[in-house]
């Protein structure tokens, strides 16, 4: 049976990490035992959810107005529609090798480092189904999660040593067959996290602490319980939460505390001011950063965007803006990242860490006659950052109704006797590069070299 990541709660009254490491915590920062990928890279994971399923005409899949327009829309069954769009415009976006749609926003500064997935077919117009086939790799039973998430996997593999391995803030999470460890600890936002590591009122004296600490201690050592897997499970439970406690992480993400370097996170992230900042994806992208570079996680899931089904003729209005806020918060936390040194090297911490953008689906190529667009089984994605070759569009959707193409997956280029690419496609290629031989989380398709530098 599928076990959902954890919330705020369960941290401290469930069993979150059986078996999970005991490995001391030294304040916010750790010495972490990272491992080593196939390339050589120590590698982190950023997954960044775009909730609703967006417009790839609009960002990441474009086509040229002049061309796809309304004389051609019975030939080409693509309608741009970019006139229509509000606080844009409608021009196309060209950088670094790529072309962009005119809402793109910041995340084409850094084309160089993304590589764009088009032509992605999700078999799927259902929400819940496109984004549990996306975070699994496999097609749902009906709506009902099949297997881990890939994040899970990279956390059981890679993030036994950190305080939080997996990480995830509005973006659901799955553990079927990986150690608890590796479950994610799920929060509803910034402030939820916050809440959850800093320790609660009433608290007992420095004593009773100490008391109370070696009863359960010596209890844990005693006959009967080190016979009892489940008490053995909660004693590490216990561990664990007291040592996330102890180690004061929330001052990590607590963008509104005062002093200069919760400022300058807050202006490089435009991060609103106020508690409601905190829940914002400016703020669920800097808080990735800081579990990242802080040692706290190896995996990070964040929601970036929401509110992008957009069927009616808000579309014109609302869709581009808001994809745009998610392109931006993705493209602070790249330069973030890049501007960071890892370690006591001349790399950088993207160097060392993978995002990975996507959505459950796209929307129709074609307006809807209410001015918005349905569900499409087309989709896109894109990667940055370690071991990612950017500045490259791998995958076409043809210019006859944007539809999925078979691919050379070595080369990236449109091949009729090749596949066409999914999301395990895209997961597969995460896991290989990593280091995990064979087909650890039983996706049963190949890896995308053309994607990997």
């Amino acid at each position: 049976m599928t076990k959902p990541g954890y919330t705020r709660r369960d941290l401290l009254k469930r069993t979150l990490w059986a078996g999970g490491s005991l490995a001391a915590f030294g304040g916010i920062q750790s010495v972490s035992r990272l491992a080593q990928a196939a390339n050589g890279e120590e590698l982190h994971y950023v997954f960044c959810y775009f909730s609703g399923g967006w417009d790839i005409l609009v960002g990441l899949d474009p086509r040229d107005p002049a061309v796809f327009n309304s004389e051609n829309l019975r030939n080409t069954r693509i309608q741009p529609a970019y006139e229509l769009l509000q606080n844009t415009d409608g021009q196309l976006i060209q950088a670094g090798g790529l072309t962009f749609g005119p809402f793109i926003g910041e995340l084409a500064n850094f084309a160089d480092r993304v590589a764009v997935v088009r032509g992605m077919s999700m078999e799927t117009l259902t929400h819940e189904a496109g984004r549990r086939r996306f975070l699994t790799g496999k097609p749902p039973s009906g709506l009902q999660a099949r297997g881990s998430s890939t994040s899970t996997y990279l956390a059981a593999n890679f993030g036994r040593a950190q305080p939080i391995p997996n990480l995830s803030i509005q973006v659901e999470s799955y553990n079927v067959d990986n150690p608890n460890y590796a479950t994610a600890l799920r929060a509803n936002g910034v402030p939820d996290l916050i809440r959850a590591l800093r320790p609660s009122n009433p608290t007992l004296g420095d004593h009773q602490a100490e008391q109370l600490d070696h009863l359960l201690a010596q209890v844990a050592k005693c006959e009967s319980s080190e016979a009892s897997s489940v008490w053995q499970v909660a004693e590490a439970s216990r561990l664990k939460a007291r040592e996330m406690v102890n180690g004061r992480l929330d001052r990590l993400f607590d963008f509104n505390a005062p002093g200069d370097a919760m400022a300058q996170i807050r202006a490089h992230y435009g991060i609103p001011a106020g508690n409601a900042g905190l829940g914002s994806p400016e703020a669920q992208a800097a808080m990735a950063a800081q579990a990242i570079k802080g040692g706290v996680s190896r995996v990070v899931s964040i929601q970036v965007a929401g509110g992008l089904d957009t069927h009616f003729n808000e579309w014109a209005r609302d869709q581009g803006p808001r994809q745009r806020q998610g392109f931006n918060a993705v493209a602070r936390l790249i330069d973030d990242l890049s501007r960071s040194q890892y370690r006591d090297t001349s790399e950088s911490w993207l160097d060392h860490t993978v995002i990975v953008g996507f959505s459950e689906f796209s929307r129709t190529p074609m307006l809807n006659a209410r001015d918005g667009r349905d569900h499409s089984l087309t989709n896109a994605c894109f990667l940055a950052g370690g071991g990612i070759k950017g500045g490259q569009a791998v995958g076409r959707s043809s210019d006859v109704g944007m539809e999925p193409m078979a691919i050379n997956l070595n080369n990236g280029q449109a091949d009729p006797g090749g596949e066409v690419i999914r999301p395990e496609h895209i997961l597969q290629t995460l896991l290989h590069q990593a280091g995990l031989s064979g087909d650890v989380a039983d996706l049963r398709v190949g890896s995308i070299p053309a994607l990997l530098a």
